[in-house]
């Protein structure tokens, strides 16, 4: 196989419930050029790499590499990326799946761009009450911060250039959680316009329990604290800490008036926001004293 001009990365971390999925719908898509796909495994222990490369068996351009001195989804994007070959980047996860015809969109869309991201959709994989406690953003423009500033997207449906790449650096392996925010953030201050691609679509699964949706939001929330020190300087208004906590307070007694699983989702969505945000904010206060 010649040496490919695009490159796909897709991290894996123990997703084995779901990445044959992705897999075969990676395997579907269509390009009029040579195009690889990375499979990073970062240190599975439920054989998601051993499934990985059996997909690529007879694949050419396909490989699974290993992440293993590290890990997180900016890790193993970081690995994968350095060990692929193209001059256009594209980043896609493995518990998603990715739409027909989203290849050669993201691809087009780097034609007058260096930087995108597609659209995200949510009913193909997600059941009605988990839709319903939570909107999904990215599904008809670029997401916003709070309070609101640049525009970001998730890294489950994002594009660049290697030139890009190479300007602006790698993930922030500090940040856990948001470091696709963090990149957006970070990208688009040194001079570099983030572009909506709507044809580009991936099939986004969401958190399918209460606990995992109470675990990630409240990853989130702290996240942001730290994107707010990250680039206070840069002029990223300050997030209000005491309204957080007073918001917090106010929504415990919503608890009582839930009648459904989607509004109680939806409550438990917005406490682990309220509880990570205060995290965050109390943890910087307490380690600067």
């Amino acid at each position: 196989m010649s040496s490919p001009r695009v490159s796909v990365v897709l991290p894996c971390h123990n997703a084995r419930e779901w990445l044959g999925e992705q897999l075969a719908a990676l395997a579907a898509q269509h390009l009029d050029e040579p195009w690889e796909l990375v499979v990073v495994d970062n240190a599975s222990t439920d054989l998601s790499g051993d499934l990985a490369r059996a997909a690529c068996r007879g694949r050419p351009g396909w490989r699974v590499v290993e992440a293993r001195h590290g890990r997180g989804a900016a890790h193993a994007r970081n690995v994968g990326v350095a060990a692929a070959r193209g001059d256009v980047l594209l980043f896609c996860d493995a518990d998603d799946v990715v739409g027909d015809g989203w290849l050669a969109a993201l691809v087009a869309a780097l034609g007058g761009a260096d930087f995108v991201a597609g659209r995200w959709e949510a009913g193909r994989l997600n059941a009605p009450w988990v839709q319903r406690a939570r909107p999904l953003p990215q599904q008809d423009g670029l997401q916003e911060f709070a309070p609101p500033w640049l525009p970001h997207a998730g890294a489950g449906n994002l594009g660049l250039t290697r030139a890009l790449w190479e300007k602006v650096g790698a993930f922030d392996e500090g940040f856990p959680s948001l470091e696709d925010t963090e990149y957006c953030f970070r990208t688009q201050l040194a001079g570099h316009r983030l572009v909506f691609a709507p044809d580009a679509v991936v099939h986004v699964r969401l958190r399918g329990s209460l606990a995992a949706t109470y675990r990630q939001m409240r990853a989130y929330g702290e996240a942001s604290v730290a994107l707010h020190r990250r680039f206070a300087a840069d002029g990223m208004p300050p997030p209000n800490w005491r309204r957080g906590l007073g918001g917090w307070a106010l929504s415990v007694p919503r608890l009582l008036a839930v009648r459904d699983r989607a509004a109680l989702g939806a409550w438990v969505l917005r406490l682990g926001w309220r509880v990570g945000r205060l995290r965050g904010s109390l943890g910087h206060r307490i380690l600067a004293l």
